[in-house]
């Protein structure tokens, strides 16, 4: 049987959410797509946006689920039972309001930590122990627990481009998910990613 995995970006669908830091799944998968030159198309039956691609003899499918952030784990539960994916065949990709921006974390199980998306994950693959990656968005000083607003804000002109990379090196680091497996992923990837340089600056 051939090795088939599902890579999911959490966000919310719309124009009015696009570029959002709650978007920051969706943000990944898009990248990832890019970089694997690999087309999106609206499945309706998962009310998901998906693109397939292959890597390294296996076989990947991108999801983008089309509900709101707080029902994706419908999309994720019907592909999941659609092509009979266990839990470690299957990595979730979220924004995290308690890492900093810069920052990137793949697990290999946990809790929702108060995230609403990977809350609906769990509750729809009735597991835990699927992976998941978290890109740090911080969070304002001030802010508390009540971070809607900002997490429903775009990411700030000075902010974008470490964002990008982010974005790359967390595409990388899917990369050696699938290849490597998460072992590796983890101990090459987790962590702060530098940040630009000041223009005008020198090293």
């Amino acid at each position: 049987m051939e090795e088939l995995f599902l890579v999911v970006g959490l966000g919310n669908p719309g124009v009015e959410y696009a570029g959002t830091r709650h978007n920051a799944g969706f943000l990944l998968a898009e990248r990832l797509a890019e970089r694997w030159r690999c087309d999106w198309l609206m499945e309706r039956k998962f009310v998901a946006r998906l693109a397939r691609s292959e890597r390294n003899g296996k076989k990947v499918i991108l999801c983008q689920p089309q509900t709101f952030m707080n029902a994706s784990g419908e999309a994720v539960g019907a592909v999941s039972r659609f092509y009979r994916l266990t839990a470690d065949r299957v990595l979730i990709m979220v924004d995290d309001a308690d890492l900093p921006l810069g920052q990137i974390r793949m697990r290999p199980e946990g809790s929702a930590g108060g995230h609403h998306g990977l809350e609906s994950v769990e509750q729809q693959m009735g597991s835990r122990n699927y992976a998941r990656l978290r890109a740090g968005i911080g969070r304002r000083a001030g802010d508390g627990r009540q971070i809607t607003n900002f997490v429903l804000g775009r990411f700030e002109p000075d902010e974008r481009e470490l964002l990008d990379k982010v974005l790359d090196r967390a595409t990388e680091q899917v990369e050696c998910w699938l290849s490597a497996g998460i072992a590796e992923a983890m101990n090459r990837f987790n962590g702060a990613v530098a940040a630009p340089l000041d223009k005008g600056k020198t090293k």
